[in-house]
């Protein structure tokens, strides 16, 4: 309405100076010739703003519909929703497209081209068979960093474990929402993939977050996969990227240093660096930005910090999007590294996919980006970006293997890296507490058996007073469809001939040589949480 009172005004202006020069010049128009030609002037005009009205409303429609779907619960009508919104972005000119703008649609929804999605699995297949290992993942619409981060580790997960048959579930709906309505491609949520498991019979299910840390998202995987726990024989999740968080910035493990190591190692390579102290002496610092998150775990991103110190990585820096811990937020990690003394910075995503966030927050050209920040600054010479997920690099990939091996109950042993093969061994079963041991009888030691890769010592306490193992937390152990290990009854000899009954365990033992929980419960009816580890196995026959 705005638009068609301007037109008329303008219109109504125009036909006065017309007037006026008319008289100034002597012409002989008449009133009812004026009349008519500002008639037709403020027709056009109306016909014009009718034109651009029609196009904005045609646009309008179609942010509405993109803002319908940009949610994260699914429902009955999601499907249909999808296919209505891509309907009428085809519809659109290429005119009506550029002004799609709503609280989440703009153009880029359907118009940005990342990549071929064709090149993608949904990995969403019935006849899985009774073993699955279900890959969850917070998900990426940008189909490039789908395939080389997410694809990538699913893929060699299923070369890894050829007995279970890899599936597919992502945890942002909204992301689901997005590739279906843009490229067709459909992908289980949680819930989806969870019942696609249970109506295909599948009994033993393995679950390998590709998660960061034992953060919100790793909660909610944990929360719905445990609401169908006793509809399997058994469930398993295996441990995010860096492992357990740990209670302080000072606390690492073995995860976050092969991290720390895998991912400075390819930042310095594709930088074209030989060493990480030949781009040192360059004036060079890697940043590595994460997410962030308000949730307990981000304590993660400060031990990542910590690791790489003592890695003695004195040019690398851990930030964060959203600047938590506060230490790593953009203007924090400015500050260090200049006050560190380097004039150059690489930017790397500490994310598992490149997605949005690693192409707009840390590579974009927005004021806010950090790309922006870091050169706005002028502290420094020069700012490139690598965009490249943790998901592609190969030894973050071995990782989940090993994660979703342990879970399994595969091991290797730390000589040689080689699976323990298939046979009986005599092993050291090492605890953290006096009051919990294998009885004297057995001098310390436990049968192990392997099987197929997987590992399980049996072991003959003291007595009769623990009367229940749970391999895991003592909270854990209390939870719904926990697995219990139940006693066996195991005759022991002491050294002056005297026999007594006890009782005994068959413990799953995830790796040799490191500690891992073990949660027992008295004749009184507490868990407890202890540390036990299996060490120094000799083969039987070899005794």
């Amino acid at each position: 309405m705005r638009n068609r009172k301007v037109a008329i005004l303008l219109c109504a202006v125009a036909v006065s100076c017309s007037l006026a020069a008319g008289c100034a010049g002597g012409s002989t128009q008449s009133s009812s010739d004026s009349a008519v030609e500002e008639t037709t002037q403020e027709e056009e005009a109306s016909s014009d703003s009718s034109g651009k009205t029609s196009d904005q409303e045609a646009a309008d429609h179609v942010a509405d519909l993109i803002d319908g779907i940009y949610v994260q619960e699914r429902t009955d009508q999601t499907d249909a929703q999808c296919e209505e919104a891509k309907a009428a972005w085809d519809a659109l000119t290429d005119t009506q497209k550029e002004l799609v703008s709503g609280e989440f649609a703009d153009p880029d929804y359907f118009g940005r081209d990342t990549g071929d999605a064709s090149k993608d699995d949904p990995r969403n297949g019935d006849e899985i068979g009774e073993n699955e290992l279900l890959v969850v993942s917070f998900g990426t619409s940008f189909n490039d960093s789908r395939v080389e981060d997410i694809k990538s580790i699913e893929d060699k997960l299923q070369e890894a474990y050829p007995d279970y048959s890899v599936r597919r579930a992502f945890t942002a709906q909204i992301i689901i929402n997005h590739i279906q309505a843009r490229d067709g491609e459909k992908i289980d949520n949680m819930q989806q993939a969870l019942e696609r498991a249970v109506d295909n019979g599948v009994k033993n299910l393995v679950v390998q977050p590709t998660h960061l840390m034992h953060g919100a998202e790793y909660d909610e995987l944990t929360e719905a996969v445990e609401a169908y726990a006793d509809q399997f024989d058994s469930v398993k999740i295996a441990e995010p990227l860096l492992g357990e968080v740990g209670n302080d910035a000072t606390v690492v493990n073995e995860d976050k240093k092969a991290v720390a190591e895998a991912i400075t190692e390819k930042a310095v390579a594709d930088a074209g660096y030989d060493s990480l102290d030949a781009a040192k002496k360059d004036g060079v610092a890697f940043v590595f930005m994460g997410h962030g998150t308000s949730h307990t775990a981000k304590v993660s991103y400060s031990q990542m910090q910590t690791q790489m110190d003592e890695l003695g990585y004195e040019n690398v820096f851990i930030g964060t999007v959203e600047g938590e811990p506060t230490e790593t937020s953009c203007e924090a990690v400015i500050d260090s590294v200049s006050e560190a003394g380097y004039t150059k910075v690489i930017l790397r995503p500490l994310m598992v996919v490149a997605g949005d966030h690693a192409n707009n927050d840390m590579a974009g050209d927005d004021d806010d980006s950090w790309k922006t920040m870091f050169e706005a600054s002028g502290k420094f010479e020069s700012v490139k970006t690598q965009i490249e997920g943790l998901g592609s690099i190969e030894a973050i990939q071995d990782l989940y293997v090993a994660h979703a091996g342990a879970a399994m109950g595969e091991t290797e042993t730390k000589e040689d890296g080689n699976v323990l093969e298939d046979g009986v061994y005599s092993a050291d079963f090492d605890t953290d507490s006096s009051m919990f041991h294998v009885n004297e009888a057995c001098d310390g030691k436990g049968t192990l058996t392997v099987e197929n890769g997987k590992m399980t010592i049996h072991i003959s306490l003291a007595s009769k007073n623990i009367v229940n193992l749970y391999p895991g937390l003592a909270e854990d152990a209390q939870k719904k469809g926990a697995e219990i290990l139940e006693p066996t009854v195991d005759t022991v000899t002491y050294s002056d001939g005297i026999t007594e009954e006890v009782y005994g365990f068959d413990v799953p033992v995830p790796s040799l040589d490191e500690e891992f929980d073990l949660a027992l419960v008295g004749t009184k009816g507490t868990w407890y949480d202890h540390k036990v580890s299996v060490s120094n196995p000799v083969a039987e026959e070899m005794k």
